[in-house]
């Protein structure tokens, strides 16, 4: 099936999604290959929930992914991977390269005692290794579960130990930027915990000194020495589990959500060539890291199931410079660059002469990913970056939605600044207001949720389906939640207004609040947390944190900075808190529970329109509050 190529080709598909999903998404799926057709294309019950696509299909992924690409592009490029340090050489793999690499890893696997269904985790920096060893666990049917390379040894613990993984990827250490971190340490350190690990292979990259446990660690090289380049694929069912993928919980606890084989290849693929309106032999980069679903859905599986060049950046967008960035972007002529408002706030603040000198006139399709980009970002990244003259297509999804929801499609959708304008093909956005009625007029307000299933949903939380039930489910009955707000305007372009429940979005990554509090609240001085966002100049929301101490501490900024330390330790310094705020009291209920109403619209530094505050237990501690704001 084409994908859209006009406006009035978009409202034609649209409306064919919407009046016969089964139709349409059939005819999108047949462009693959499918060991065996399915014998129906959906089942679903939104109040169970359970949904499955293309039920009773067999297939593999990686069969999508490359075998079928070899006749025509066996010597096209797949992967361009540039290094940390600009001074080393990047490397182009080829279709085929690249095709003998994931068949040897797949064989090491299997050598190593990994069958189909064992779960893998993949702890590892953006080296192309990362994509072999992804692509190798759906080449022989076994699940990986990537963990993003900078969390800490706790972090690593509970998603181990919750997917009961068998073996573990890793290696010596990562580059970040001038910055080298020892991976195996965090590794070791985590494994203390670990029961269900029994084997750990090691990829060198660093030459970082590491200990190695006799009869568990093995090294990556003398791992895969002598493999056969050629492995079979596994027959898969389309409800197979390809990948576990943790993303925070407002409980604290990160959920494994489940994304299986079919649906997802469909979906990712689709939207990957729609909205980019990807055309032969263009070359693709998304910045984002595989550890996060951008990294699965628009590095690896969806260009590459598409036939596409995509690029994998193991560095950072602010070093040697801020140019890095756009030197790359020249030195391999790339076309269509994708990556998160954080980033463009952090490279907007640098000077001007950081983009112009670098030749950016490759560049076709420009995107934004993670959270709503802001309208002065939004004109800096298409005046300076694309010159006026490439589409910003700021896409809205989610780790647990698979792949784009609603997005601007280039040079298709008129574009709004700020606005992630209309949903794609097959995905049916319902704006809920809070009597849990629909919005039906536009302009409207309200809870952004989903009406009807779409191929690349996840399936469940691993392990806990109650609790994707309640969680997703059950606050509009029948429905998807997102957990965003919305608002659509006159002309039915929706803008995406942020999250609703108690989960941050820093720098494009979802932090539970659950799961900071439970952090800092480990430090022995404190009593108890309270963490809400604020609006932060670069990463889009900052963590503010209201700490109770024991004692009132003496040395303010000495316990500050130990509690950012910890967040680190424990999570990763993604989490750290940018401002402490110490407190005597949190404005709680009388039912205990903590209005987190009063405290953002103080750390928003709004401190005169907080509401009714009559119903707390104890409203002067929201004057002492105000008094200490930073």
């Amino acid at each position: 099936m084409d994908i859209v190529r006009s406006f009035e080709d978009y409202i034609k598909q649209y409306q064919q999604s919407i009046d016969n999903p089964e139709t349409f998404w059939a005819d999108v799926a047949g462009d693959f290959h499918w060991r065996k057709k399915w014998d129906k294309v959906l089942e679903w019950d939104f109040h169970k929930p359970e949904v499955q696509w293309f039920v009773g299909g067999k297939l593999n992924i990686t069969e999508n992914c490359l075998d079928r690409h070899l006749p025509e592009r066996a010597n096209q490029t797949a992967i361009i991977w540039e290094p940390n340090d600009p001074s080393e050489e990047p490397r182009n793999i080829t279709y085929q390269e690249l095709f003998h690499e994931v068949c040897r890893v797949a064989n090491m696997l299997k050598a190593q005692g990994v069958q189909k269904g064992d779960k893998v985790c993949i702890y590892m920096p953006m080296i192309p290794e990362v994509a072999f060893a992804m692509l190798a666990c759906a080449r022989i049917g076994a699940v990986h579960s990537v963990v993003f390379a900078g969390f800490s040894s706790r972090s690593l613990i509970d998603r181990i130990n919750d997917a009961g993984c068998k073996l573990v990827l890793t290696t010596d250490g990562s580059y970040r930027g001038d910055k080298i971190i020892n991976l195996k340490a965090i590794v070791d350190e985590a494994l203390e915990s670990c029961p269900s690990v029994e084997r750990v292979l090691i990829k060198k990259r660093t030459g970082s000194k590491v200990v190695m446990k006799a009869n568990r660690d093995v090294w990556w090289d003398e791992a895969i020495k002598n493999m056969p380049d050629v492995c079979a694929a596994e027959e898969m069912d389309a409800e197979d589990l390809l990948f576990i993928l943790y993303t925070s919980g407002s409980t604290g606890k990160p959920k494994g959500m489940v994304h299986t084989i079919g649906g997802y290849m469909v979906y990712t693929n689709f939207t990957f060539r729609t909205v980019f309106q990807y055309q032969e032999g263009q070359v693709y980069w998304c910045t984002a890291d595989v550890g996060w679903i951008t990294g699965h859905s628009y590095i690896v599986y969806g260009p590459l199931s598409a036939g596409a060049t995509t690029l994998m950046f193991e560095g950072v967008p602010s070093w040697p410079d801020m140019g890095r960035f756009w030197h790359v972007a020249e030195k391999h002529r790339v076309n269509i660059f994708y990556t998160a408002p954080t980033a463009i706030r952090s490279l907007e603040k640098a000077p001007l002469s950081f983009v112009k000198q670098y030749d950016l006139h490759n560049l076709k399709v420009l995107g934004t990913v993670g959270e709503p980009i802001n309208e002065e970002a939004w004109h800096w990244y298409h005046e300076h970056i694309g010159k006026g003259k490439c589409p910003i297509v700021d896409t809205w999804w989610q780790t647990e939605t698979g792949g784009f929801m609603i997005s601007p499609i280039a040079h298709i959708t008129k574009l709004k600044p700020a606005f992630a304008s209309f949903p794609l093909p097959g995905v049916q956005p319902v704006i809920m207001d809070e009597k849990r009625q629909e919005v039906t007029t536009s302009p409207g307000e309200g809870r952004l949720t989903i009406g009807f299933p779409w191929p690349g949903m996840a399936r469940t939380i691993y392990g806990d389906h109650q609790r994707f039930r309640e969680t997703y489910f059950s606050t509009f009955p029948g429905k998807y939640f997102t957990g965003d707000g919305c608002r659509r305007d006159a002309e039915g372009y929706y803008r995406i207004t942020g999250r609703v429940d108690d989960v941050i979005i820093v720098s494009g990554h979802n932090l539970g609040t659950a799961e900071i509090e439970s952090a800092v609240d480990e430090h022995s001085a404190v009593c108890e947390t309270a963490v809400v966002g604020y609006p932060h100049d670069v990463k889009g929301q900052g963590i503010y944190a209201y700490v109770i101490c024991y004692d009132r501490p003496h040395e303010e900024e000495k316990l500050r900075h130990e509690i950012r330390e910890l967040v680190a330790k424990i999570i990763g310094p993604i989490a750290k808190p940018d401002k402490i705020q110490f407190v005597s009291g949190l404005p709680k209920t009388r039912s205990g529970k903590i209005m987190r109403r009063i405290l953002r619209k103080v750390a928003e530094g709004n401190t005169t329109d907080l509401g009714d505050v009559t119903t707390l237990l104890d409203p002067s501690v929201v004057e002492e509050i105000k008094a200490g704001a930073l």
